[in-house]
């Protein structure tokens, strides 16, 4: 497999659930007083868990999204492509 590109896709199912596992966190870390921006991005290059409040079950929601495909989304819908 060496020097082949991997595409990954992700279901449109799985996008709406990121959708809605990230507004939820965005939501409960808001509703504490944390910058939600800055602990979800936080999480996402360390993959620690303790940026995430266990405020309204959040970090168990955003711990149960494939990390890589997040990213991936994000990326895209940044980009718009």
């Amino acid at each position: 497999m060496e020097g082949n590109t991997i595409k990954f896709v992700v279901p449109d199912d799985s996008k709406q659930e990121m959708k809605d596992v990230l507004s939820a966190v965005h939501r409960s870390l808001s509703e504490k007083g944390y910058n939600p921006i800055n602990q979800i991005v936080g999480y996402l290059l360390s993959e620690d868990p303790t940026y995430i409040t266990n405020y309204n079950n959040a970090r168990s929601l955003i711990c149960k999204l494939d990390r890589d495909e997040l990213l991936q989304e994000l990326v895209r819908h940044y980009l718009e492509v």
